[in-house]
């Protein structure tokens, strides 16, 4: 039986699109489910994914599927005892890694922003998930709670720097330059 605890909708501000996403409580843990629909330069992507988390927050597996660039994609990414898989293919270059984080949607950032401490900064290593691939690299990020619901956020290898807005259940309102909220 699964519980749904919020549900959130973004549109792109880098590009035409939209994600639909909701988040529930599911057996022994938490799950995302979202629809994400855009358009980049290789034409338009229609990409449904899945995040399973346990009750600590840090992924377990995730699965994506769709259509990207005229073409099928479906992923099945796996975390277990800290070995990742893509498709059942192990990823060694991501031992270390507790998050999965898709670079078409700011839903994933809510499994770090869920463990994120009141005060202080919470470092994480995320498995990167970049399009056209899939392609999945380890990506070092870091969390760190402001005033006002606002987050700072850092990649490392990217070098990529913003304040994130963030609602009470975890969910990212406001990306600059990125990701926005629809307002309801």
């Amino acid at each position: 039986m699964t519980e749904t605890l919020g549900t959130m909708h973004w549109r792109a501000l880098d590009r035409d699109g939209e994600d639909k996403c909701r988040l529930a409580r599911h057996e022994d843990g938490y799950m995302l489910v979202g629809h994400a629909r855009f358009r980049d330069g290789s034409g338009w992507a229609a990409l449904d994914y899945v995040v399973r988390c346990g009750p600590d927050w840090l992924t377990r597996s995730a699965d994506v599927t769709g259509t990207l660039s005229g073409e099928e994609m479906r992923c099945r990414i796996t975390c277990e005892g800290g070995h990742w898989a893509l498709n059942g293919a192990p990823l060694p270059e991501l031992s270390g890694c507790s998050d999965i984080d898709f670079s078409f949607t700011p839903a994933t950032n809510l499994m770090p922003l869920r463990r994120l401490p009141e005060v202080g900064r919470l470092p994480v290593r995320a498995a990167w998930m970049r399009l056209p691939g899939p392609r999945l690299d380890p990506l070092d990020q870091s969390y760190t709670r402001e005033r006002g619901g606002l987050v700072s956020y850092q990649a490392a290898q990217t070098g990529y720097e913003t304040q994130i807005s963030v609602d009470p259940c975890g969910f990212p309102t406001r990306y600059p330059g990125l990701w926005q909220q629809v307002e309801v």
